[in-house]
């Protein structure tokens, strides 16, 4: 028989589970922030009364491996803020299991270092804002958020700036303080309640943790899982937020390529300032910016018809930058900032065109509007072929519901100085256009490009719907008609499946000369279907963290219904609890020629030509390694069909952590070509070693040598930077190309680059 104590019990526990179920930590749960009554010192101990007074973001919870657990090692966060800055302080409580962080250099890789961090959002948006991340070394990293930080594409570690940190190590617990200028990021002392989130990543248990409890298909730090962070004393109004940035370079290059041999050196001077219009709108200046000191791409062997897309790195171009650089979709990009300032030159190498001045305007007109205005001058570049351009680039964003936006962008590219007569002068692509008059062909100025576009995204509020459109028409002298792209898109995410979906179509003279469209030159104007579908599980074993089947495939077309492409993917992912992962996948792939082209040297074998038909299948396996070891790597290789004949593939990267001095890495990409004896059989090999040598937090030094047998040219860049205060930095840059035969040298330059930030 039950008695009545026993059912008291019962009752009591269940009520006592509930409300530890309705106790965890929901999106939208508020954080107040007071402002400090005292000195806030950054010395690892937060025993002044202020911290100890200051609201606790405790209860986290995990969200990887699993998403059903309490953190088994808590995190505690505080906030708090005076006259000049905003203060954090993140309680990472732990054992003695030693850390594991790959370098000292700031900015680092968020996958390969334990650390813990915060992304705000001052516009209350859910969808804009800032991140700030530091390690148990004290390593930091910041940058921007946009799309709400539902994606790995939606943070960006180029944004710099200046704040300041302390980390101390305790036997249970490490211990970090954060305070951040007002300055340094831009905000309305008017919104009361700010976008908040925070998570954890522990590499060396494979953990991942976050204030708001997120399911394991979503992103921990992203904004529609975070809370509400409220100021219950008024936000410092702005203050005069003026950064002088001077810089002096010096150089000295050989060109050994030319006879007679040139020998080149040179001084040069700039600046850069930003200039807060409003606490929430930046305006930005350049005059005769010089980016030498920017990371050398990686190179790569590409073995398709359409170019490849490499990131921007130069940070004038980066703060607000999504708002040009999402626009469209990556098949239409109506901006893309690598047009302004770089160009390739005859053997595939991006040179430097000389920027005179820029400018941006860039920020939150309000809770909903958003703007970022752009204009760049470049300078004459003969030995490329290029005139005197400018670019104007602008964009208009209201965000509307709770997580969706619509925006409206313009884009104009001109050319000056450009006669008729001029063909054989600027001979770079697009500045002039052959056009067909009677029955011969002309070649006549292409002085000016514009493009209108107007894209929409819509996201529900638990971010499983998300729906984008995006229309637009470009404008020239030479096509009035046929001249749009467009694209609608769809995507369904929950914790078992994920569904993505959609049509896109470039015309045949849609033109964006400033952005990006990679089948410029391959189709007479196309429309594509396109769509893929995941599902995965979670097994009670051990070993396995999930893993599922997925399947894609893309079709294309061409005006009058001609299927040219399609491709059918199938395969196999899993996630294993030791952080390693594999990747299987079978491919069909089906194309119908719509241009001429050819992968190996046309002098000696020939091209696959216009109107031929090719299908073949290929497998592949993909493999990444344990991160947590100090030896790790990533390895891929794929086998079969290719075009007529076969091709073998083996790429990855092979790396070696020095903890906490830096690491060593080796990039390759390896390809066997066999094809018929007409085509050729080629071997192509990619493969460069890189050094990344962190002797302090201030102090780094990368040499980074690739091998090219493609371009038949080895690249030898050596980057040191000593970091002698906040956001100033001494740069040596040396770069060297060679010949793979005889390693004699092509060209050599050796830059000296000052910088200096100065708050006025």
């Amino acid at each position: 028989m039950v008695n009545a104590r026993s059912i008291f019990f019962l009752l009591y526990a269940l009520l006592g589970l509930c409300t530890a179920g309705f106790s965890q930590n929901q999106p939208g749960k508020e954080l107040h922030i007071k402002k400090a009554t005292g000195a806030i010192i950054l010395d690892g101990i937060i025993n002044e009364p202020d911290w100890q007074a200051a609201d606790v973001a405790d209860d986290w919870y995990t969200n990887y491996p699993v998403d059903t657990l309490r953190a088994p090692f808590q995190t505690e966060a505080r906030f708090t803020f005076d006259d000049e800055f905003f203060y954090v302080s993140f309680v990472c409580f732990d054992d003695e299991t030693p850390d594991i962080v790959n370098s000292l250099r700031r900015d680092f890789d968020y996958s390969l270092n334990d650390n813990v961090g915060f992304a705000v959002g001052p516009y209350n948006d859910k969808l804009n804002g800032f991140f700030f991340v530091i390690t148990p070394a004290g390593v930091q990293m910041e940058g921007t958020v946009t799309g709400g930080g539902t994606g790995d594409d939606s943070y960006s570690t180029f944004w710099d700036n200046k704040w300041y940190s302390k980390v101390v190590r305790y036997e249970d617990k490490w211990i970090a303080e954060l305070a951040i200028p007002f300055k340094s990021f831009r905000y309305k002392s008017n919104i009361r309640e700010w976008n908040i989130s925070m998570d954890r990543w522990e590499l060396k248990r494979n953990r991942k943790t976050s204030w708001i409890r997120t399911p394991i298909q979503f992103v921990s730090a992203s904004f529609p899982y975070g809370g509400q962070l409220v100021w219950d004393d008024p936000i410092p109004p702005a203050k005069t937020n003026i950064s002088f940035i001077p810089y002096i370079t010096a150089n000295t290059s050989t060109d050994n390529e030319v006879e007679p041999v040139e020998q080149n050196t040179g001084f040069q001077a700039g600046f850069d300032a930003k200039i807060a219009i409003t606490p929430s709108l930046n305006l930005d200046l350049t005059v005769n910016p010089d980016f030498s000191q920017v990371e050398v791409d990686d190179q790569i062997i590409n073995l398709t018809r359409f170019e490849f897309q490499f990131p921007e790195r130069r940070q004038f171009f980066l703060e607000n930058s999504d708002l040009f650089d999402l626009a469209g979709f990556p098949g239409a990009r109506p901006f893309f900032s690598r047009r302004i300032g770089l160009a390739a030159d005859s053997s595939g190498l991006f040179q430097q065109v000389p920027i005179a001045y820029g400018a941006r305007l860039s920020g939150s007109l309000s809770e909903k509007w958003r703007v970022n205005v752009l204009n760049m001058q470049t300078r004459e570049e003969a030995s490329i072929g290029l005139p005197a351009q400018n670019y104007t680039v602008a964009a208009l964003q209201r965000n509307f519901w709770a997580q969706s936006n619509v925006t409206l962008s313009f884009v104009n590219k001109q050319s000056f100085g450009v006669e008729p007569e001029d063909s054989t002068k600027f001979f770079s692509d697009n500045v002039f256009r052959e056009v067909q008059v009677g029955d011969r062909t002309e070649l006549r100025p292409n002085t000016y490009n514009r493009v209108v576009s107007l894209d929409v995204e819509m996201s529900s509020k638990d971010t499983k719907w998300y729906h984008s459109s995006f229309i637009a028409k470009s404008f020239d002298d030479f096509n009035a008609r046929e001249n749009l792209s467009g694209l609608v898109f769809g995507s369904y995410s929950t914790r078992t499946v994920s569904i993505r979906s959609g049509f896109s179509f470039i015309n045949e003279f849609f033109n964006a000369e400033a952005g990006f469209v990679p089948s410029i030159r391959v189709y007479p104007g196309q429309y594509s279907l396109f769509g893929n579908a995941a599902y995965q599980f979670f097994p009670k074993k051990e070993s396995i963290i999930r893993m599922g089947p997925f399947f894609d495939f893309d079709h294309t077309y061409i005006p009058g219904g001609t299927n040219t492409d399609r491709s059918y993917g199938l395969g196999y992912q899993f996630e294993f609890n030791n952080a390693s992962s594999l990747e299987l996948s079978y491919n069909y792939v089906y194309q119908r020629l719509t241009n001429s082209f050819n992968l190996l040297d046309p002098d000696e074998f020939r091209g696959f030509m216009e109107g031929e038909e090719y299908n073949w299948n290929a497998a592949s396996i993909e493999y990444r390694s344990n991160p947590r070891k100090r030896f790790f790597y990533q390895i891929s290789s794929s086998y079969g069909g290719f075009y007529n004949g076969e091709n073998f593939n083996l790429s990855g990267e092979l790396a070696y952590r020095y903890q906490p001095f830096g690491n060593v890495a080796l990039r390759f990409d390896f390809n066997d070509l066999r094809l018929p004896e007409a085509y050729g059989q080629e071997q192509l090999f990619l493969f460069g070693p890189r050094i990344d040598l962190t002797f302090t937090d201030e102090i780094f030094l990368t040499t980074y040598v690739q091998y090219n047998n493609v371009l038949n040219n080895i690249n030898l860049n050596a980057r040191f930077q000593w970091r002698y205060q906040p956001a100033s930095d001494l740069f040596v840059v040396y770069t060297e190309n060679y010949l793979p035969e005889d390693f004699g040298s092509k060209n050599r330059a050796l830059v000296l680059k000052l910088t200096y930030w100065l708050n006025l």
